[in-house]
């Protein structure tokens, strides 16, 4: 299977297969999206630590290497590579949004300069790429970056990161309403489990979005 019949939905099972399309690296950003430090770090308890083992490893094994590997690739490409975290501004907390103070998973306290709220090194930005600190699931929503790519006339968005399911996913359908086209590379993205991951794939992919393998975004012409 290819993108063109991959990650099909109830929605589009039947649906006609896409046109292909170019991403000039003119017009074309890539944005990684929340790949930080404390999703990466022991869980409290054995337990949890083992519920958690299959997102550590792929994070590890697949989504941070081919992340890079991506970065790399839109560098040389001319591709404008963009970095979205989360992180509050005030030690409190007070400005974040109200997802992420209900308490549970989504519950993140995060002061901008605390270690564990800093991008992962080995996708970390490089000269002057553009980090955006958001409060919110979507890099759209809380942040000024939906200026900075209009500004920089960019109208093609490749998207990699966490969680497929939730900020990705907000991310994506704020970057659809705004007409920008978007791509999710599937193997540059990873939610906390793949049951998760795949579903919300299937989900977002022909409407909001079309999902990609890095090896097949890397192959659409750039013009």
């Amino acid at each position: 299977m290819t993108w063109k019949t991959s990650y099909r939905s109830f929605y589009y099972e039947t649906a006609p297969e896409p046109d292909d399309f170019a991403l000039p690296p003119a017009e074309t950003a890539l944005l990684v999206i929340d790949i930080q430090n404390t999703y990466l770090e022991p869980k409290g308890t054995p337990e949890e630590n083992a519920r958690w083992q299959p997102f550590f490893e792929r994070m590890n094994r697949i989504v941070i290497p081919n992340t890079r590997d991506l970065q790399d690739w839109a560098r040389a490409q001319g591709i404008e590579v963009i970095h979205a975290r989360i992180a509050c501004l005030k030690e409190d907390g007070r400005d974040r949004s109200l997802s992420q103070k209900k308490p549970g998973f989504n519950y993140l306290l995060l002061p901008k300069d605390r270690a564990d709220s800093q991008i992962v090194d080995a996708v970390a930005p490089t000269a002057d790429e553009i980090v955006v600190t958001k409060t919110t699931d979507s890099a759209l929503t809380g942040t000024n970056l939906r200026m900075i790519l209009h500004n920089m006339g960019i109208k093609n968005v490749i998207v990699a990161g966490i969680f497929t399911d939730q900020c990705i996913s907000s991310s994506v359908r704020s970057l659809a309403d705004e007409s920008f086209n978007v791509v999710v590379v599937e193997d540059c993205c990873a939610a906390a489990t793949e049951a998760l991951h795949r579903h919300e794939l299937e989900v977002i992919n022909m409407i909001y979005c079309h999902v990609v393998s890095s090896a097949e975004v890397k192959a659409f012409p750039s013009a």
